[in-house]
């Protein structure tokens, strides 16, 4: 089965996705804040994990999308990825309070996008930890995320602002009461891909390099060094003995057929720009290809794959008139 896009579909979900920022002012305060429903499920041993909507941001999931987690170390909490916005942030440290009882000593961010950080306003006493290629990035386009997110969700960003790592974190062992995280420099999927592997617990937290059963996002793609990035997740998993794989978007828990997936779709989306711009195809026609078994059964079609041939065809179209 192939499903196809309908033209009016295209000229909506374009429209939101390439639209120029605008004022995020957000209406009258509700009299309750929004509520996102975290519950966190204990994966192993003193990991728990908070699971988002396997879906593209809408109104009717808060702008979660993402899965983060925390670790109780024996002294104190690391915290991974702090979601889409303000009250997300501090619905979730609430949640860790509850669950562990422990302070929050670490709060990691494991790439630029705003899903990753926005959350970090609720944990201004420690400050996010990324890598300084994210730091640069959260920075740069900070402003511009919160603006298309108070677009497209409203009242659940009532009082985000971006607050960007502010913690440039070193590749290495970084060891924490009883814990100790491997944190590993990776790219492709932005210019700087965090990857934690606790290897105590047998669990990789992949971020955005991995996507399951999800259409991967790629504003910031290049999608040679993400294919390479794969290969080494695919070698860190069968070396560390990990069972598990948790990617930032899609059904969280499994292990390495979502890097499998990720790497099928990259390679079959890399292939059709390329083979549609030897054809002469313009950005519409190739937006309204159809999308194959199983992509097209996957979380966030059709808006992810209508973003993903803007942010990456112009740059088939030019290599083919070069040649």
């Amino acid at each position: 089965m192939k499903r196809a896009l309908p033209s009016v579909l295209l000229w909506l979900v374009v429209t939101v996705a390439c639209a120029a920022p605008v004022a995020h002012t957000a209406p009258a305060a509700p009299a309750q804040p929004p509520d996102y429903r975290l519950a966190p499920r204990e994966i192993a041993a003193g990991v728990w994990l908070l699971e988002g909507a396997n879906a593209d941001f809408a109104p009717a999931n808060g702008c979660n999308i993402i899965n983060t987690a925390f670790i109780d170390t024996g002294d104190g909490v690391v915290v991974i990825n702090t979601g889409p916005s303000r009250e997300y942030g501090a619905q979730q440290r609430r949640a860790v309070a509850a669950v562990t009882g422990a302070p929050v000593r670490l709060v990691l961010n494991l790439n630029q996008h705003p899903d990753y950080f926005f959350g970090n306003q609720a944990y201004a006493d420690v400050g996010g930890s990324a890598l300084p290629g994210t730091i640069d990035g959260a920075r740069r386009e900070g402003a511009a995320y919160a603006d298309n997110l108070y677009r497209l969700c409203g009242d659940w960003m009532r009082g985000t602002e971006p607050a960007p790592p502010v913690h440039a974190l070193a590749p290495g062992p970084r060891t924490i009461g009883r814990r100790t995280l491997e944190l590993i420099r990776l790219e492709g999927h932005t210019d700087a891909d965090l990857v934690v592997l606790d290897r105590a617990a047998g669990i990789v937290f992949a971020g955005g390099l991995v996507f399951r059963q999800r259409i991967p996002t790629t504003p910031h793609a290049h999608i040679g060094r993400w294919l390479d990035s794969l290969a080494r997740l695919q070698a860190l998993m069968e070396q560390s003995g990990a069972r598990v794989l948790v990617p930032s978007h899609g059904p969280a828990l499994g292990g390495t057929e979502a890097i499998a997936q990720t790497r099928a779709y990259l390679q079959w989306l890399d292939t059709r720009l390329r083979e549609a711009a030897s054809q002469g195809r313009d950005l519409a026609e190739v937006m309204a290809m159809p999308v194959p078994e199983p992509f097209a059964r996957w979380g966030a079609l059709p808006a992810e794959y209508l973003r993903n041939v803007t942010h990456l065809y112009p740059a088939h179209e030019e290599a083919a008139l070069g040649q």
